[in-house]
């Protein structure tokens, strides 16, 4: 499997112009709040199954009593690739489902 080439840093703030993820270092972070625990986590139990498909996986901090924090990067290229933005944009979906 090859590595996908890492994102330029024009590439990257072209990126998350107008995004709710915010770049970190060589990752892309997102916070999210939710109504309640629960809800947190089944939001966390529906991001495991994607990054799963993908083979593609955030680090994710639950925290508080109702905050889950995305983290993206691809380890093995050393930084943000396409990729990094592909599974943002799937995560970004999940809220829409949840929401609807």
């Amino acid at each position: 499997m090859t590595t996908p080439p890492l994102l330029s840093n024009d590439q990257i703030a072209a990126r998350l112009a107008g995004s709710a993820w915010r770049q970190e270092r060589a990752m892309i972070v997102r916070e999210l709040g939710f109504d309640d625990f629960a809800a947190a986590i089944t939001f966390v139990n529906r991001v495991a199954e994607v990054a799963e498909a993908y083979n593609h996986h955030p680090d994710i901090l639950v925290h508080e009593w109702n905050r889950v924090t995305l983290s993206l990067t691809n380890h093995a290229a050393g930084g943000l690739t396409e990729t990094d933005f592909a599974m943002a944009a799937r995560f970004d979906a999940l809220l829409g489902q949840a929401a609807a």
